[in-house]
This record gives C-alpha cells, structure tokens and sequence, in this order.
C-alpha cells in the first residue's frame, strides 16, 4: 500500500479535519493535563496558580472538538454513522466528564468551604482524568479496527474494550499530563516553577516510552499497517518519523534540564511531538478512515456538499483560528501569583 496521495475535495477535507483534531488534542490536552495533575499538589496556592494558568483559554480550547466532531458527520456521514454505534460508551462517558469538569472548574471559584473546594477539586481531577482516558480508548478501538458489514457498525457493545484500547488510554492521560506540564513550565517562573519542570522531564521521559511501546505494537494489528510502514517504498519516508522523535526527544531533555529564558523551548517541542505521532497515526491509517476497510472515499459527502460546506469553512476556519490567536496573544507571558482570573 503506498504512501502516495492523489489531492481532492475529499483529502482536503481530512486535512481540515486531522488539523482540528490535532489542535484539539494538543490545546485541550494540556488543560485536561493540568487537571491530572491535581492530586500531586494538594496546597491551596498551587492549585491556585495551576487553574489560573489555564482560565483564561481552557473554554475556547474545546471549541476544536466541536468542529472536529461536526465536520466528521458533515464531510464523512457514512464515517459519523459507524463510529458512533462502536464507541458510544467512551464517547458519552467522555462528554460527560468534560462537562462535569468544566462545572467543577467554574464552581471551585465560588465555594466559601475548604471542604467544598476540596471535592470542586477531587471533580476537576476526575473529570480530567476520565476525559484523557476515554480519547485514548477511542483512538485505540480506532486503530484496532471496527467490525463493519454493509456500511454498518456491526460489532458489540464491548468491543472497544481490549487490552491495545486500555494501553492507548493510559499513553494519552500520561502525554496529556506531560503537555500539562510544560505549559506550566510556560506560565510560572522561580520556584513555583521547579516542581513543574521536574515532572515534566519524567513525564516527558514516560511519554517517550508509550511512544515506542504503542510504534511496536501497532504495525502488527493487521497487516496493512505493517505494509505502510515497512514496504518499500513506504519505509523512506515512515523511517524519518522515529528518526525526528528521536531528535526532538534529545532536545526536550536539554530544554528541561537546562533552565533559561526559553522556558517556551520544552512547551513547542511537545506540540512537535505530538504532531509527528498525529504524523505517524496518517501513516498507519491512510487512506482509511475506519481501518481496516473504509476509506476515505467511501464514507465522504457527495462532492456538491462538500463544496458548499468548504466555503463555510474557508470562512470560519481562519475566524477560529484568529480569535485562538488572539485570546492566547493577550494572555501571553510569565502567570502574576498575585493575580486571577476569576
């Protein structure tokens, strides 16, 4: 299976959307990374400071998960209408964890009791924690492929369930956390800083290592995925994937033991990272949408809708991306520990 791409409406609007997943993921992640890391700072100040570093954007992040899930019902119907049925567990107990967390964050402001804000906290951590872990089983169901007969869902209730699932889960609650992590490496400085950056170097090294483990066992969940990225010609350009993380893996460990003025430097990396695993996942599943058999193609909107829609994005799409821009521009620069924001 090769690597080469024949450019459409219809890969144009993967792009579009593989783009607003992966600022979903790396903007709402390190948000839900701050959340999971709740419980190993259980001083008020701390606490403090972790939700004031992310107040001012966290709500806007999720805007990308809107966009993300409707413009997969709009431009893939047939793609919506499978991976609904097979996921909707982790989707909606997803969902809800997410709303539930937002509540807490917002609620955790107005409590006038130690013990209130004690459990406004113990629901911000799990909301977090359960929101990071079931993306990461429904990536993982994703990629152990979805049993389809007839352009319909045809597998049970659990078979999103499996050990590679509950794997992928736990890689993303632990990536999150590190995205979480460098943010505050970001935003704090002195000795609030310190701790943060500690964990960040052995987040960061954790990371690396659900990387490998999760690069090891996926080629061989089926045989396609071996293909991509092992037959030739294919293995010149996946090769060059581990080749970067490699790099990049190398100059995270410099950034956070060294300390400097850069404290942005281990922050991008990370958003580098997680762009070449979002690199190496187009490699693995490309042209499918649904592995193993449902491709792109198969499951898009007629060509009409998809031009009609492309010109709604071509407008709303630069929008998003201006007021993201511009909320992340005001609020740029080193967090006050004096100031809030609520």
């Amino acid at each position: 299976m090769s690597l080469a791409v024949n450019f459409d409406l219809t890969v144009a609007w993967a792009l579009v959307l593989a783009l607003a997943v992966y600022i979903y993921v790396v903007l709402d992640g390190f948000d839900l990374g701050i959340g999971i890391l709740y419980p190993m700072f259980p001083e008020k100040r701390s606490r403090d400071l972790m939700m004031n570093a992310v107040a001012p954007v966290w709500d806007g992040n999720e805007t990308w998960l809107v966009m993300g899930g409707g413009g997969l019902l709009a431009a893939f119907p047939l793609a919506y209408a499978i991976l609904l049925p097979a996921l909707y567990p982790p989707i909606i107990l997803m969902l809800l964890a997410l709303i539930f967390r937002g509540v807490a964050f917002e609620f955790r402001w107005r409590t006038t009791t130690p013990g209130g804000r004690r459990r406004w906290d113990a629901a911000f951590f799990g909301g977090s924690l359960i929101a990071a872990l079931c993306q990461g089983i429904v990536l993982g169901a994703l990629l152990q492929g979805i049993e389809v007969e007839n352009r319909a869902y045809a597998g049970g209730w659990w078979d999103w369930l499996t050990w590679f699932s509950l794997l992928t889960g736990v890689a993303v609650v632990v990536g999150y956390a590190f995205l979480g992590a460098c943010w505050l490496v970001l935003k704090l400085e002195g000795d609030d800083q310190k701790p943060f950056r500690h964990l960040a170097r052995l987040l960061g090294l954790a990371t690396i290592g659900f990387i490998i483990l999760e690069s090891l066992v996926t080629p061989f969940l089926y045989a396609g995925y071996f293909q991509r990225w092992f037959a030739w010609p294919n293995i010149v350009v996946a090769g060059l994937v581990p080749i970067a993380v490699a790099g990049i893996a190398l100059l995270l460990a410099r950034s956070l033991t060294h300390h400097g003025h850069r404290d942005w430097l281990p922050f991008v990396l990370a958003l580098a990272l997680f762009g070449l695993c979002f690199i190496g996942l187009g490699i693995s599943m490309w042209p499918n949408v649904i592995p193993p058999d449902i491709t792109i193609w198969d499951a898009a909107a007629p060509e009409k809708s998809q031009v009609f829609m492309g010109i709604g994005a071509l407008v709303m799409l630069p929008i998003i991306l201006a007021y993201t821009g511009y909320a992340y521009w005001v609020f740029r620069g080193k967090l006050d520990p004096e100031k809030g924001y609520h």
